[in-house]
């Protein structure tokens, strides 16, 4: 049953129940009413009937004995003057053994005589009723008649109908009461009034029932309508909302309750509408900040680009007014600004200012999340050190887990912090979350980056002695004779090679041979500036390369090297007994200067590489200065194939050094 059949049924039980029952109990209490005033009239007419008999009876009983007192001579004119007047039908005067004296009207047919007012036994049919009165002898009966006129009168009197004895047959449709005849009144009577059968008033209330119903099942029928029909309205616009059209509105007929629900409902779908259309634009807006995210990542490995990519995508994603990223120095573990924005006070300074910003490990907010590696939330409180905020969200940067299994817990590479969530107090849970998935952006960002530099220098460096290797000397040497070139500046290209290396291989093995070439790079990095560049070119053979040095600045530093080398023999594990623990060596040096001993770096590398030769046939131990070559061509060992080359060539196999 739908909801409109039953508010109908309901409303028509509520009305036409008590309705129906009402009528019910009005037509018993009609009816019951109606019995009882029968009753009581008829109580009422036996009385009256009674006492109008009993005084006609008293009449008699005084025309009797008024006759009876007077003068035998004037019995008969009183009788007479007594009919006259009403008092009775009859006087009858009568003497024992004489007639009748005087009769004033016939008492009856001369079979019965009337019923005695004092002693009503019946005696056969009855027309008359008397009273006796007796005086010498002589008996005087005053009579009444009894006739349809007295029984109309005494209905007249009492308001019923009279008849004298039994109800006749037909008279069932009426009510009866039966007068017996006793002392003072001797008529045998029977009173009867209509029955009460309130037929007139049973229609009315009938009538008035079903005009009831009728008003109370259209009246049903109206209100059912009336509330049902913005219910419909209301589920037919939250079907179109839930299908999508958030510009549906319903309808307001009344301000009543259903008025305030369809309005509340209408505002519902406003704000429903706004919070969509705000999240589509935050989506959008999300999109492009992701697809500029994935555009950086996949096509650069500059962190300085990355990071502040990463650092506003998630700003707009979470209403951050602020934001900071700090990446954590392997050197010293202490936390570097990498990027801000919105930052203000202390923290409003520039990319290169902001770069110099060094936060402590395990101190406050920043330093706490990084030790710990937990997010940390909350509003002000922050470190001194630290941006000052209302509200503050900050999560780890982790690096992914190389193997889940071996090592579930990632380094932290880092801190991402954001402050003052726009629009609300703090930051919440989904802001958590958000904040997180850039996090792990970041990490990967930042680990994928690492790991290429990791990757470009174990490719350009030699890992036996982690110097430069010969790839990037071909690199590093042709960009600083182009930039000595360029600016008119020396360059000086130190070639060495240790002596007699092969002898220490074979006698002590090449596991000291690779404790010896170590020590050997590690004496190099010592000797050299911070602007000099080391290289391994192959084997026991290494290149140094002196920018804005001229000869005789070469030829000091490989006097330095080679006293470094010379002096310190190098300590390492021997292979047999008997073998010394401390290998004594020494170095071989040649010296070239650009542009003095070549034009291109091929040129300059290959004089230096005849200088060695020099070194080495002067005794080893040594260094040697190449000689100048003219600026026409190459001269001796330079030949024009060489001098045409644009950078170093391959390292020339060993010579027997």
């Amino acid at each position: 049953m739908t909801l409109r059949g039953r508010l109908t049924s309901a409303f028509l039980v509520v009305v036409l129940g008590p309705v129906l029952l009402g009528a019910i109990f009005v037509a018993l209490t009609v009816s019951a009413v109606s019995r009882d005033r029968t009753t009581e009239r008829l109580d009422h007419a036996a009385t009256t009937v009674s006492a109008a008999v009993g005084a006609l009876c008293r009449q008699l009983q005084a025309a009797a004995d008024a006759v009876a007192v007077v003068p035998a001579e004037n019995r008969i004119a009183v009788a007479d003057q007594l009919v006259a007047r009403g008092l009775a039908t009859t006087v009858d005067v009568t003497v024992p053994d004489q007639p009748l004296l005087g009769r004033a009207a016939a008492t009856g047919n001369g079979t019965t005589s009337p019923l005695s007012c004092a002693d009503p036994a019946p005696r056969g049919t009855a027309t008359a009723f008397a009273a006796y009165a007796y005086a010498d002898e002589v008996t005087v009966i005053a009579a009444q008649g009894i006739d349809p006129a007295l029984m109309d009168r005494l209905g007249d009197a009492a308001g019923v109908a009279v008849a004298i004895g039994a109800p006749a047959p037909e008279t069932g449709a009426r009510t009866t009461r039966q007068l017996t005849a006793v002392p003072g009144q001797p008529l045998p009577l029977t009173l009867s009034v209509p029955t009460g059968e309130p037929t007139l008033r049973y229609a009315i209330l009938l009538l008035i029932v079903l005009v009831t119903a009728v008003v109370a099942v259209l009246a049903a029928r109206w209100l059912a309508r009336s509330t049902t029909r913005p219910l419909g309205d209301l589920a037919w616009a939250a079907d179109r909302v839930a299908n999508g059209d958030l510009d549906t509105r319903v309808p307001i007929p009344r301000p009543d309750e259903l008025g305030r629900l369809a309005g509340t409902f209408n505002r519902m779908t406003r704000e429903l509408q706004s919070y969509v259309q705000a999240l589509t634009a935050s989506r959008d807006q999300l999109r492009r900040h992701l697809a500029i995210l994935g555009d950086t990542l996949s096509s650069t490995h500059d962190l300085d680009r990355i990071l502040p990519v990463i650092l506003r995508t998630a700003m707009t994603a979470t209403g951050a007014r602020a934001g900071l990223l700090l990446l954590a120095d392997p050197s010293d573990g202490r936390l570097a600004a990498r990027c801000g924005a919105g930052l203000t006070g202390a923290w409003d300074l520039t990319p290169a200012e902001l770069a110099q910003r060094r936060l402590p490990s395990g101190r406050g907010v920043l330093g706490t999340v990084a030790s710990t590696g937990r997010p940390m939330r909350g509003t002000g409180g922050q470190s001194p050190d630290e941006p000052v905020c209302e509200s503050y969200l900050a999560v780890p940067i982790c690096a992914p887990p190389a193997d889940p299994e071996t090592d579930p817990e990632p380094g932290t590479l880092g801190v991402l912090a954001l402050y003052d969530r726009l629009g609300g107090p703090a930051f919440e849970d989904a802001d958590l979350r958000t904040l997180r998935t850039f996090a792990g952006q970041a990490g990967v960002a930042v680990h994928n980056v690492r790991v290429h530099e990791e990757a470009q220098r174990l490719s350009l460096t030699d890992p036996l002695t982690g110097l430069w290797n010969y790839r990037y000397l071909r690199e590093v040497l042709r960009r600083e004779v182009e930039r000595a070139s360029r600016f008119g500046r020396m360059l000086t290209v130190l070639v060495l090679d240790l002596d007699h290396f092969k002898e220490v291989n074979d006698t002590y093995g090449h596991t000291a041979g690779d404790q010896v070439l170590g020590e050997f790079a590690r004496r190099i990095r010592i000797g050299l500036r911070e602007v000099d560049v080391a290289f391994r070119q192959g084997g026991e053979e290494f290149v140094v390369l002196l920018p804005e040095t001229d000869a005789y600045g070469g030829v000091i530093v490989a006097e330095r090297l080679c006293a470094a080398v010379r002096d310190r023999p190098v300590p390492v594990d021997p292979r047999r007994p008997g073998l010394d623990d401390r290998i004594p060596i020494s170095v071989s040096i040649g010296i070239a200067v650009f542009p003095e001993h070549g034009g291109t770096a091929q040129q300059v590398l290959d004089a230096a590489d005849e200088a060695l030769y020099a070194a080495k046939h002067a005794g080893r131990d040594t260094y040697r200065l190449a000689e100048r070559v003219s600026q026409a061509g190459p001269e001796g060992h330079l030949d024009a194939a060489t001098a045409t080359t644009g950078g170093p060539q391959p390292p020339r196999p060993g010579r027997g050094r």
